[in-house]
């Protein structure tokens, strides 16, 4: 009991006095997990938007394989994106591998199943409920999903936010493809696998509470935002 008090207290310790190595990892997995949240909302939102308005031959297939690439498992989307940015792959001449850049691909290809199926969801019950007014407008469906987008700004935010969260506490896909190379590619999660099998309990213990402490601020601020919304808009 001792020596966890003692490793608390060193944890505490490093996050107070603001420690050089644990805020360079932070640094690093915010960077890394926004920039692919970001690209994961650019693809994400279009597309969900697309299935909530349109209507096409397989529309009902597609939307069960995206629910289903939400369960998609890190390690094998690690390891695809592996093979795609190895030398030998497609990719390989880019030579991003082992790079933040390639654990950004990874994250982006958990992160926007996610983003996509939960605002297809979200806009398609919209949809259901302004269809006829915004068809009775002459709307298209190119402006119809833009409208729905906006109207539904606040439920997407907070669906964005829950797709941040997923990225910052992946390990899994970021170990493979990055590498877990110190002061290039460590990141939170692979950092805290690699000082806790290493017995640097206190670093592994630091990064756990910021992380903590991060994804609860995320469920805070989407919890904000959710009360923000229905007391404007009932």
């Amino acid at each position: 009991m001792n020596d966890v008090g003692r490793a608390f207290a060193e944890a505490f310790g490093m996050i107070g006095r603001l420690d050089a190595q644990l805020v360079d990892i932070v640094a690093l997995s915010v960077q890394v997990s926004l920039t692919a949240v970001v690209v994961a909302a650019l693809i994400g939102l279009p597309l969900g938007a697309a299935l909530a308005v349109e209507r096409f031959p397989g529309r009902q297939p597609l939307i069960v394989f995206l629910n289903a690439l939400m369960g998609l498992p890190p390690v094998v989307v690690g390891l695809l994106v592996y093979l795609l940015l190895s030398r030998a792959g497609p990719l390989g001449d880019l030579g991003i591998l082992f790079t933040p850049a390639a654990m950004i691909v990874a994250q982006a290809v958990l992160v926007t199943p996610i983003i996509a199926a939960l605002s297809r969801q979200t806009l398609e019950d919209t949809w259901t409920e302004y269809e006829e007014q915004l068809r009775s407008l002459g709307a298209s469906r190119a402006s119809a999903a833009l409208t729905l987008l906006w109207d539904s700004r606040f439920s997407l935010v907070t669906i964005v936010l829950a797709g941040f969260g997923r990225a910052a506490a992946e390990v899994g896909a970021v170990m493979i493809v990055g590498g877990n190379i110190e002061g290039v590619t460590r990141v939170m999660t692979t950092a805290i696998a690699l000082e806790t099998s290493k017995g640097d309990l206190p670093l592994a213990l630091g990064l756990g509470l910021i992380l903590i402490a991060l994804v609860i601020a995320l469920n805070a601020v989407a919890s904000v935002i959710k009360e923000l919304a229905v007391k404007r808009y009932g």
